[in-house]
């Protein structure tokens, strides 16, 4: 398949698919923003005690988000293959902003849960119907750049969700803050709904075209080699990040002893340096690859020395002092920034473009599975070990794990290709 067969258009239908790519961004941000700000009040003490929550406890019900969104990454996929992105991304929007303001209103562990559940359930279209209308509507010299725009919204709502809610619920108590970021949330809608064009007919149309000539078997992806090397090392990318979302504020209290106001400014930092990374890592391997590049090598390496420059977070975690700790926080998020647009353009790369949903949902829902394994996994860690050495310790080991498997089945002759009846 020929992927710059998509056209880079001029005038307004260009400038309108930015506008999207901006909305994509703008809507992770919201998303990343709802389903962060609970580990920042995970690590204030009057919540703790209101809930009367362990470390394992904390754990819990910080993956909790992820129970309902791993299971749903695959459905989710199917949903934007077979019905198209606006519609489904704008229902599921309107029910998770919901979920989030109720999260005002729980009285109980049991409550604090079902909600989070619920906030995982609504959001599970996301990152499948974004990617989605990336590989769409972009070209190969145009995707790493749409990708690093749109993936510097997860890089972006952690660091902007740690300042927000220390601000909102210092000055309007937790319960009122998730009140205002869930109602807040639903202005995105309007712009959504005036510049997305329904991609429903424009789907149907094509599948009545192929008439069934090109498909592939889910059991083909998933034997296929890049699947499984995008599988593993969005699991292990996606450890750190969400170790970072979910117990990173905790560590700066904890172990290093910062104030809640320092500890959102250097998570606010080092996430925003993963954003800015992101955006220009995409934006550099397309420039690499429009000059003829081949679009696997250079976005493989990109990947592969991202998570390279991650492992340096051991340095600051060994470390005793807490200036160099937290200097190596924010270089080895930022470092990972580099894989953040260049592993799910590759993604797009090898994969067919009428299975991308279902793809993105299986890759995905690794990442989910990280979400659910990273604030478990770190709470028990920390219980038994009585610090953070070990939880670090298991960041680097995935890390490792991620970048090998990428080395290994990241290759052009394993992309699974759709069998083609030539009709006489």
């Amino acid at each position: 398949m020929n992927t710059n067969s998509l056209a880079t258009d001029s005038g307004f239908e260009s400038r309108r698919r930015w506008v999207v790519v901006g909305l994509l961004c703008l809507g992770m941000i919201i998303a990343y923003v709802s389903r962060g700000n609970i580990s920042v009040v995970l690590a204030i003490p009057d919540f703790i005690k209101s809930f009367h929550f362990s470390d394992t406890g904390r754990g819990m019900i910080n993956s909790a988000f992820f129970w309902a969104y791993v299971a749903l990454q695959v459905p989710a996929g199917w949903v934007v293959d077979r019905y198209g992105v606006k519609y489904p991304y704008a229902i599921g929007f309107v029910f998770w902003c919901m979920a989030s303001a109720s999260t005002s209103f729980a009285r109980s562990v049991a409550q604090l849960a079902t909600l989070r559940v619920l906030l995982g359930t609504f959001e599970s279209l996301v990152a499948p119907a974004s990617i989605t209308w990336i590989r769409r509507n972009f070209s190969e010299v145009e995707r790493g750049l749409a990708v690093g725009v749109y993936l510097a919204g997860t890089k972006i709502g952690p660091a902007v969700a740690a300042p927000l809610t220390v601000w909102l619920t210092m000055q309007y108590g937790w319960r009122a803050m998730f009140l205002l970021v869930g109602v807040g949330g639903v202005v995105w809608l309007v712009p959504w709904l005036l510049f997305v064009k329904n991609d429903a007919p424009q789907i149907s149309s094509e599948r009545q075209k192929k008439g069934g000539d090109a498909t592939i078997p889910f059991s083909r992806i998933m034997a296929s080699p890049v699947t499984w090397g995008s599988v593993i090392l969005s699991f292990c990318y996606m450890y750190f990040v969400y170790f970072c979302m979910t117990w990173m504020p905790a560590y700066f209290i904890e172990h290093r002893h910062l104030s809640i106001s320092k500890m959102g400014t250097y998570t606010f930092f080092s996430f925003g340096g993963m954003a800015v990374t992101a955006a220009l890592a995409g934006w550099a391997a397309d420039r690499m690859i429009a000059r003829g590049g081949n679009p696997v090598t250079v976005r493989k390496w990109f990947t592969i020395v991202a998570l390279a420059i991650a492992c340096t977070e051991l340095i600051g975690a060994q470390s005793s002092s807490v200036n160099v700790a937290l200097v190596f926080a924010i270089v080895s998020l930022s470092g990972l920034g580099l894989a953040t647009a260049n592993y799910w353009a590759l993604t797009q790369t090898l994969i067919p473009a009428s299975a991308i949903g279902r793809v993105s949902g299986v890759v995905n829902c690794s990442a989910s599975l990280a979400g659910i394994a990273a604030p478990i996994v770190t709470g028990w860690l920390k219980q038994r070990s009585g610090g953070y050495q070990a939880p670090m310790q298991a960041i680097w080991f995935f890390l490792v794990v991620g970048a090998l498997s990428y080395l290994v089945l990241m290759r052009e002759k394993y992309a699974p290709r759709a069998k083609v009846t030539t009709r006489l």
